[in-house]
């Protein structure tokens, strides 16, 4: 069965939506929207137009939204196992767009911007890097280097050594994970022709040999590509 009530903290009517003939639904019926709401399958009509043009800020926070998303769209399957652990119904992806939102997103003479600094690509409890650098060759080549610290907690000398790589005029990142690890000390990173001569932001990360478990991403900075 399912039932109606009125939310105080909420504009709509909503039906928490139980086990039965109907089951739970996401999506537009009709009048009514299906959602998830704090842990429970819930139903709320569509909100009436107000009628009114949105406000400057509301205008902003539409923005921002749309730039996030965007901008995590090609880390999401990733993220999906390597963003921490996912907590209580927020899964790991929600996580890493909240974070994205709160602390990456900014605004900046009128504009939403990100703040590629702040970016953090993957979350967790695996050891990072020792002495990371690297450096641009011909050929939209990446080469990294690193000190072999597989010797530390929860570092182990098979942990994948991986990147994602932002371009900046196309919106996406390349995301290679393997195949050499913490104790090969070196990677070279192949990355699209069509990047030649353009900008790119560089993230690096290990997880752990099972692909479930990553460090804290580190961000190596602004590189120009040969």
């Amino acid at each position: 069965m399912f039932y109606f009530c009125i939310e105080p903290l909420n504009k709509y009517k909503v039906g928490t939506i139980k086990k039965g003939i109907l089951g739970g639904f996401s999506g537009t019926v009709g009048t009514v929207v299906g959602a998830n709401w704090r842990g429970m399958d819930v139903i709320r009509s569509r909100p009436k137009s107000s009628g009114s043009n949105p406000t400057v800020a509301q205008l902003m926070q539409r923005e921002k939204f749309s730039l996030a998303m965007k901008f995590q769209n090609s880390l999401r399957a990733m993220q999906s196992r390597l963003y921490g652990e996912n907590s209580g119904v927020k899964s790991r992806v929600n996580l890493a767009a909240s974070y994205l939102l709160r602390e990456v997103v900014a605004e900046e003479n009128g504009q939403a911007v990100l703040v590629m600094s702040k970016v953090i690509v993957t979350k967790g409890e695996v050891t990072g890097f020792q002495n990371l650098n690297v450096t641009a060759a011909a050929g939209e080549i990446l080469n990294f280097e690193w000190d072999d610290n597989s010797n530390e907690t929860l570092a182990k000398s098979t942990d994948i050594f991986c990147t994602a790589i932002f371009e900046e005029e196309s919106g996406v990142f390349n995301v290679q994970e393997g195949p050499d690890q913490r104790d090969t000390q070196a990677s070279s990173v192949a990355l699209p022709a069509t990047w030649s001569g353009k900008s790119v932001h560089v993230y690096a990360f290990y997880q752990n040999e099972t692909q479930d478990k990553a460090c804290n991403s580190m961000y190596l900075g602004k590189v120009d590509l040969l």
